[in-house]
């Protein structure tokens, strides 16, 4: 699990993602928060095959009044989830912001902690995104906290960049 207010979750994720691509291991990268927009990471994994990727919200929930459709795309989500762990066809499954999501409330946490203690062996969970409830963390079995100590955004107003951010 990758968790805090520091840069990197996603990032991080990836990395696991890339090093179990070079193992031969399959990959699924469910992204519970980020859209259909163009974005580095998207494009880049679509070209591996032993990597699929899959956007399954509408991006910025916490700019919304209305969390309705993303408690739907959340529930929709994490049935792929459940699907890809219970089937074993990958050998890890990355969901992408789901502590944001279970932040939110959009999904029960018992569901993830079951799949967490019930899934088959040798296939790898991997949870980012901030805000992780502390169920999760002790259910898991490696936790980085990535703390902020410096971001060009907060700090100085400079926007997201190409190749940085997205």
């Amino acid at each position: 699990m990758f968790t805090g207010n520091g840069k990197g979750k996603t990032t991080a994720a990836l990395g696991m993602a890339l090093r179990a691509a070079g193992h031969g291991m399959r990959v699924l990268i469910l992204q519970f928060i980020k859209g259909t927009w163009a974005y580095g990471e998207l494009d880049a994994l679509s070209r591996m095959e032993e990597v699929t990727i899959k956007p399954l919200g509408t991006g910025f929930t916490w700019k919304k009044e209305n969390l309705e459709e993303d408690r739907d795309l959340a529930e929709a989500g994490w049935a792929q989830a459940m699907t890809a762990i219970r089937q074993a066809t990958w050998d890890m499954v990355i969901l992408d912001e789901l502590n944001v999501v279970l932040s939110y409330g959009l999904l029960p946490i018992e569901p993830i902690l079951d799949s967490f203690t019930t899934r088959p062996p040798g296939i790898h969970i991997v949870v980012t995104g901030r805000n992780a409830p502390e169920e999760l963390i002790e259910a898991a079995d490696l936790v980085t906290e990535m703390r902020q100590v410096k971001h060009p955004y907060p700090d100085r107003g400079i926007k997201a960049q190409k190749g940085v951010e997205f």
